[in-house]
């Protein structure tokens, strides 16, 4: 006769159980389980929550992980998820989806555009060339822009080399833009706080309300920014490195001199930036002038961003890292994000913390600006970055 205390610590024990297997079920490499994760939640397919069409750059973000992820993996489910979710925001004809406007002159949503010009290089179907030539001709009458490098050089430099790969002034322009962003918002040294590194944006007219006097810059280096700025560096220079060597000279010379550029912003910035990180946990502070400040913290998108970038610089050849310290910077952030800022559910999946919602320069630009944006919870812009630093960690 079984007694009922037999019966519940039978049951406790089945219980115990499948929670194990549930634990255990999880795939054994981050980069997947943050994918299948955002897949199964249905992030990043072109839906926005209510499940209307959004044109959205944390889309864009979300699909070139994947894609790299399908490289690795073969997994063809990664490849129908990103021809899902750009099949949601562009028509048959080509017609890019009504939540994208070109009169609003934003560059966010022309992050989508590396996944049409893949798609179109991987289909054939050449609804994706007429999207990717809207997104491309709001580059010529665009104001220039800086804040947006990533999400609009990364796009300019692939369309430039499938399409127009002989048009000198057009890598001239992306060479420029990274070189004017670098410029006008490094941190000099003499500056309290400096880090050497870049401030969030400037204002060439030197009219915003948080523009310094002498360059116009922002008052503080905000980290995301600096994570979109860095991985535009990386992922232009592989862009480059695909170029035909039967391009006019002309052309080459300019490829070869953007190439000099973004691998010399690289080196200036890559040890200051590890040395920016919390010596006791690896990553780094949502507002990296102001490190121990109260109310500041550590952000998680922007670390995931750095180790993308930095993994992939060193990985790719484009810097040096002969004393193994990037590589080891690099690894102490991984294992600090993964212990702190991914959540196991009991469904298999994860779940990302620590992303804060929003950075704009739409206001004051000041300390307790930043520190005052929420954090979201599963925010795909920090998820996405996620995924993209954990494949890049496990290439090592």
């Amino acid at each position: 006769m079984i007694t009922f205390t037999a019966l519940a610590l039978f049951i406790q024990l089945i219980v115990t159980f499948w929670h194990a297997v549930s634990v255990t079920a999880r795939p054994s490499s981050y980069a997947v389980w943050a994918a299948d994760s955002a897949i199964k939640r249905g992030q990043g397919n072109g839906l926005d929550a209510s499940g209307k069409a959004i044109v959205s750059y944390e889309h864009g973000e979300l699909q070139w992980g994947l894609r790299l992820l399908f490289e690795r993996t073969g997994n063809q489910s990664y490849f129908n998820y990103i021809r899902q979710g750009a099949d949601n925001i562009v028509f048959p004809n080509g017609t890019v989806h009504g939540s994208y406007k070109l009169s609003d002159f934003s560059l966010d949503p022309i992050r989508t555009g590396p996944t049409f010009l893949y798609l179109l290089k991987e289909t054939g179907d050449a609804k994706y060339r007429t999207a990717a030539d809207t997104f491309r001709d709001q580059l010529d009458g665009h104001p220039r822009w800086l804040d947006g490098i990533y999400m609009g050089e990364v796009f300019y430099a692939q369309y430039t080399l499938d399409f127009d790969a002989s048009n000198t002034t057009a890598w001239h322009d992306i060479a420029n833009q990274f070189n004017l962003m670098f410029t006008n918002t490094l941190q000099n040294a003499t500056t309290p706080n400096s880090t050497g590194l870049l401030y969030h944006g400037y204002d060439f007219s030197h009219k915003a309300t948080w523009a310094s006097s002498d360059r116009g810059h922002s008052p503080e280096v905000w980290d995301r920014a600096l994570g979109w700025y860095f991985m535009a560096l990386v992922d232009v220079l592989e862009i480059t490195a695909n170029a035909p060597s039967s391009l006019p000279s002309s052309t080459l010379a300019a490829i070869s001199d953007l190439k000099v550029t973004l691998q010399n912003i690289l080196a200036t910035l890559t040890p200051r930036l590890i040395q920016a990180a919390d010596p006791q946990s690896g990553v780094w502070w949502l507002v990296l002038t102001q490190p121990g400040r109260t109310k500041n913290y550590f952000e998680s998108s922007g670390a995931a961003m750095y180790i993308y970038s930095l993994l992939r610089a060193v990985r790719l050849g484009y810097v040096n890292d002969e004393d193994g310290s990037i590589l080891r910077a690099a690894r102490k952030a991984f294992t600090y994000m993964t212990s702190n800022w991914v959540i196991e559910n009991v469904d298999g999946t994860m779940s990302w913390i620590n992303t804060v919602q929003v950075g704009s320069l739409d206001t004051t630009g000041d300390f307790n600006y930043y520190v005052g944006v929420p954090t979201d919870f599963n925010d795909l812009k920090g998820l996405a970055a996620f995924l993209l630093a954990s494949i890049e960690y496990e290439y090592l």
